[in-house]
């Protein structure tokens, strides 16, 4: 039942003792889903991540309501056969508190709506560590405080689940009041799928901040700017825009789906020679030391709180640069030629 709570022995598992050592894998399976299995576990906030993982842990046979304001994410929530609540109802009926409002909307939505409402021994579980790493938001020393992070996206966490495989997990305790945090959150893990794959241990800080910098380096920022910057190469030298976006763009996910399945050997076991030559030795030239000294110098933008404290500004100013930024993506060249190109293919 979603309502009080339930006192559990379990055996506590040991974590790294220094966040450098190697990651621990924990042999976590489907059977640690009894962990939670009796208590009822609240998802605060139906976005993508969440309404993933609240349909897998119901599915894993674990009670869950969702608490969310009213909107199209209500709706959903309510389509989707859930329990659906307000936000501080959800807190007081709950043992366990998924939190999945954006990074720059939690803590608001937190001191309001969650913080006032807490009870001993309740859990609050985060998917992400940037609110509770950068001192955003500061539970109460009477709860749980874990992380349940999925390297995957919310509608991968689904798929894999449903295709009876899983996204692994990062599993980190920033605080455990009840002395059973660890397997609170090594039973969530499992209820969405994790343990079908790997849980991770790791920590808040180092989720955080390596999270941040995959984002900004590689994922959303460095790798966008390098398919920009070659596109616009070619077009500049004068070569048809829709073969310029195949090149740089299109053929990216080939070889990105080649490194993800074997890495970097495998990409050279699959690519022409000419192109694995052309690649190791002009390569460098493209991320050079000076790109290498922006890295470390977005990392220490992001390790310093400065990068958290800039995007908090930025959420509090009605996020219009943010807003501009992406409008100015949306109209740029290789978008309106990517356009263009797919619909070539169909």
């Amino acid at each position: 039942m979603c309502m009080g709570m339930r006192v559990y022995n379990f055996i506590r598992m040991r974590t790294p003792s220094t966040p450098t050592d190697m990651m621990q894998k924990y042999p976590v399976t489907d059977k640690d889903i009894s962990f939670i299995s009796e208590k009822c576990v609240a998802i605060l906030g139906y976005g993508s991540q969440g309404r993933a993982q609240a349909k897998n842990l119901r599915d894993s046979g674990i009670p869950v309501i969702i608490g969310n304001r009213q909107g199209k994410s209500f709706d959903q929530a309510v389509s989707d056969g859930f329990s659906v609540m307000s936000v501080r109802n959800a807190v007081m009926r709950s043992d366990i508190l998924a939190v999945f409002f954006p990074d720059e909307s939690a803590a608001e939505i937190y001191a309001e709506e969650i913080a006032p409402f807490l009870k001993e021994g309740q859990c609050l579980v985060f998917a992400h560590g940037f609110n509770i790493h950068f001192g955003f938001i500061t539970p109460p020393k009477f709860t749980d405080v874990v992380l349940v992070a999925p390297k995957g996206v919310g509608p991968m966490v689904r798929k894999l689940y449903q295709e009876g495989s899983g996204v692994p997990a990062l599993v980190s305790v920033h605080q455990d009041h009840t002395g059973r945090a660890l397997s609170t959150a090594l039973g969530y893990a499992a209820g969405i799928g994790s343990a079908r794959s790997a849980v991770l241990a790791s920590t808040f800080r180092d989720e955080t901040e390596t999270d941040l910098f995959g984002e900004q380096a590689v994922i959303c920022g460095g790798l966008p700017a390098l398919i920009s910057a070659a596109y616009d190469t070619l077009v500049d030298a004068g070569y048809p825009p829709e073969l310029a976006f195949s090149e740089c763009a299109h053929e990216v996910k080939l070889v990105v789906d080649l490194i993800y399945e074997g890495g970097f050997s495998k990409m050279h076991d699959f690519v022409s020679k000419t192109a694995g030559y052309g690649g190791i030795t002009r390569g460098g030239r493209v991320i050079g030391e000076g790109s290498r000294k922006e890295m470390t110098r977005i990392l220490n933008e992001i390790r310093s709180g400065a990068f958290a404290d800039e995007w908090m500004a930025e959420k509090r100013s009605g996020s219009k640069k943010y807003a501009a930024l992406v409008d100015q993506v949306r109209q740029s060249g290789i978008e309106t030629t990517g356009e263009t190109f797919r619909d070539l293919l169909k």
